[in-house]
């Protein structure tokens, strides 16, 4: 198996982007990716996008977007595993470039949200959760992490107040990143009095709808340098795993399997360890997501993942800084582009390029994208080389 690199990466602001289609969205990005590149041609490409269909009518993207793209006939396949669609179309991208299939592959993600009014949202939102069992009785995804937030609380002694620490940090990094749809700071007490939405969690515990999109060229590693002038980001360990879809099937609804097992996969592969990542970005949904995804990673132990992230410990300036894009809640959360833009910070942060909100010399960062509750989870591993 071939050592795989990243060697181009391009995204544009998320938000409200009524004045673009979902084929301007990923044209953009993906034309900004093999510039930065410099690359004169992709060899197959992979587009993550959760729900085309209910968002804006259109299935079968990967025909619609290559040509648009102007690459046909290369393959190319849409991916979709609901909000980790993007970090799945990264993984099938780098086994394509790993097994020698391809040389220059491009990987993407996409989604257009804001076609649609707050109702069909919510419903086609709700289809990456279980439809009998859940989003047939009316709940929906805030009020399942509701449901997790209130057992982490009552298990654990989280506090309100620590979930609110988690929005105000991720705002706080999200105000320093031009490309965040919401970069303004926020504070506990707005957290707290915000309109409620699902008790415990409140507006401004939730990620937004948003348009945007992310792309990435890959190709392997003894070639990057010859193909591109940018410093090679190597993918040292990519994991994946699934879990039940419904809450109610799993033993503990506080604890992500899934993201466990799928950082255990890329921890393994990387040869690292927990302590061994300078920084993450992970999917916080909702701000109790952040807290049980840095338990499951094993930065902080199980239970403490509240007091953590009100400790500071996951600040810009702590030990383990987590999303330092600003994430899904400040960055915005355009469903099936999440995971590469995950990728897109990660890769900034390495190379040294973050601006107002650039670590100190990072070497190793981790990515983790899931779908729904933790049914589905994909942590990848980038490192400089």
């Amino acid at each position: 198996m071939r050592d795989v690199a990243i060697i181009g990466i391009g995204m544009r602001k998320c938000g409200e982007l009524w004045d673009k289609s979902i084929k301007d969205l990923f044209v953009e990005s993906a034309l900004d990716a093999i510039d930065d590149a410099g690359v004169d041609h992709i060899d197959s490409m992979y587009i993550g996008c959760m729900t085309g269909g209910l968002f804006v009518g259109q299935e079968h993207l990967a025909s619609m977007l290559s040509d648009h793209l102007g690459v046909n006939p290369i393959p190319a396949c849409r991916v979709e595993s609901a909000c980790c669609s993007g970090g799945l179309a990264l993984r099938q991208g780098f086994i394509d470039v790993a097994s020698g299939m391809n040389d220059i592959v491009l990987v993407s993600g996409v989604e257009k949200m804001t076609d649609v009014g707050g109702d069909e949202a919510t419903y086609a939102l709700a289809t990456a959760s279980d439809q009998d069992y859940e989003a047939f009785q009316g709940v929906t995804f805030p009020g399942l992490y509701a449901m997790i937030a209130r057992s982490h609380m009552d298990k654990y002694g989280t506090t309100r107040e620590q979930l609110a620490s988690v929005a105000v940090k991720n705002h706080a990094n999200g105000s320093l990143n031009p490309l965040a749809q919401f970069p303004m700071k926020i504070t506990v007490e707005s957290v707290l009095n915000s309109v409620l939405v699902a008790d415990p969690l409140r507006i401004l515990d939730c990620s937004p709808i948003t348009d945007g999109a992310a792309a990435a060229i890959i190709c392997p590693l003894d070639k990057a340098k010859e193909l591109s002038k940018n410093l090679p980001i190597k993918i040292s360990g990519t994991g994946h795993a699934t879990d039940t879809i419904a809450l109610h099937d799993r033993a503990d609804i506080t604890y992500l399997k899934s993201t466990e097992i799928a950082a255990k996969i890329a921890y393994k592969m990387a040869g690292v360890g927990p302590d061994d990542i300078d920084f993450a970005e992970v999917h916080d949904c909702f701000t109790i997501a952040e807290i049980c995804v840095i338990e499951a990673l094993g930065f902080v132990e199980v239970g403490k993942g509240g007091s953590a992230s009100e400790s500071g410990l996951t600040a810009l300036n702590g030990k383990k800084p987590i999303n330092t894009s600003g994430g899904l809640k400040s960055k915005g959360h355009p469903v099936g582009a999440t995971g590469i833009a995950q990728l897109y910070e990660v890769v900034e942060q390495l190379r040294g390029n973050a601006g107002k909100r650039q670590l100190d010399k990072p070497k190793r960062g981790l990515t983790q994208n899931m779908g729904g509750t933790g049914g589905s989870t994909v942590v990848h591993i980038m490192e400089v080389v």
